[in-house]
């Protein structure tokens, strides 16, 4: 009896005897070393994906992509004419190749260990092992430069997006409780620069303005913009500057992580970045960036897909919660077109970006079998 046909409890029940499988399968999955600015590891990874897909019956199409590795899209079709659910993941990691030198897969008390696991490899396993005698139309799509902003799959999952009925992120769950995510911040960077005027420090200092003195001020008023009420926040992360300590600084910049939690605040946060005024009006300000990922907002349409998603895990036998997290997906973009999109399937676990990055692997067969459950209830 094929996934789609079995009722809730043996759909669970036949997840759970392939889980030692799924594991394996996961294993395979993070020793393929795939990190977003390794174009040959991700190409390699996608190649050995769409021989898996195809083996699954499904039409595989390679997105050539110059920069990044080739996004894949596998079509799988059924006897029913609805719109198809869109999948959606990505294959790049943050991890270097050679990270598994130090970061082993390794299995310890009940959790898989490796780098990427959790983010997200484990949701394209689940993606796979769900996909049994589809009920409906299916299309995954699994992008190569989710971790750097999405420039070359945004159009593509866009396109894909605006044909389906709704849309399910692979991303992992939030935390260890494997809250679903209805809301997710938009995201941005700015980049403030400062052009000063170069002295010597001892012979000439009257006669330099310092780019670092200007742009650390500036940072204090970049600050103020921090907003917790309303979800919005900034953080200094890169600063540069100066050239030796016994010259007064010519140039200087910082790089600013921006987020909102609401669409209608990026405007509002875009003003203030571009109101910025020297203190020293010898000084030259130069602002460029924005919010390029637009914020995942908890609309009806999220809702109601988290309500069919609350009544299939209690179908399964489990409870599964909601959560608004600061972190952006390409979910962010499917949303904000207003197709219905419903993030965090993916794995239980924690540690994303971290040496400590694991799942718990008795999850696995449930989330695997929620999936499921869900396409078959869109």
């Amino acid at each position: 009896m094929s996934v789609a046909n079995k009722v809730p409890s043996q759909l669970l029940a036949s997840l759970h005897a392939r889980r030692r499988e799924m594991v394996e399968f996961i294993r395979q999955l993070v020793e393929r070393e795939s990190p977003s600015f390794n174009k040959r590891a991700v190409d390699s990874f996608a190649q050995s994906l769409a021989k898996t897909l195809q083996r699954s019956g499904a039409r595989v199409r390679l997105h050539p992509v110059k920069e990044f590795g080739n996004h894949v899209q596998a079509d799988f079709a059924a006897t029913s004419r609805q719109k198809p659910i869109l999948l959606l993941g990505h294959m790049d990691t943050v991890w270097d190749v050679g990270a598994l030198k130090t970061m082993p897969v390794r299995e310890k008390n009940g959790r898989l260990f490796g780098p990427g696991v959790y983010d997200m490899k484990t949701g394209i396993a689940q993606m796979i092992f769900a996909l049994d005698a589809l009920p409906r139309p299916v299309t995954i799509l699994l992008v190569s430069d989710e971790e750097v902003r999405s420039a070359t799959s945004r159009p593509i999952l866009e396109a894909l997006a605006k044909q389906s009925a709704a849309v399910f992120v692979l991303e992992p769950s939030a935390g260890l409780k494997g809250a679903l995510k209805t809301a997710r911040k938009g995201v941005g960077e700015y980049q403030v620069k400062v052009t000063g005027c170069a002295a010597h420090a001892g012979l000439d200092p009257r006669n330099g303005h310092s780019a670092i003195v200007e742009l650390a001020r500036q940072i204090e008023r970049i600050a103020a913009f921090n907003g917790a009420r309303r979800g919005i926040t900034v953080n200094p992360g890169i600063i540069r500057g100066g050239t030796r300590t016994n010259v007064v600084a010519a140039e200087a910049e910082v790089e600013v992580d921006a987020r909102v939690a609401r669409l209608l605040d990026a405007p509002l946060l875009d003003r203030k970045f571009r109101s910025l005024r020297p203190f020293d009006k010898a000084c030259l300000l130069q602002v460029s960036g924005g919010i390029n990922r637009p914020p995942l907002e908890r609309t009806p349409a999220v809702i109601a897909l988290f309500r069919k998603a609350q009544a299939a895990a209690r179908e399964l036998g489990f409870e599964v919660d909601e959560a608004s997290v600061g972190g952006g997906s390409d979910g962010n973009f499917t949303a904000a077109l207003g197709i219905p999109t419903l993030d965090g399937l993916g794995a239980v676990g924690e540690g994303a970006h971290a040496h400590d990055e694991s799942i718990v692997i008795a999850e696995i067969p449930r989330r695997t079998a929620l999936l499921a459950r869900l396409i078959e209830l869109v």
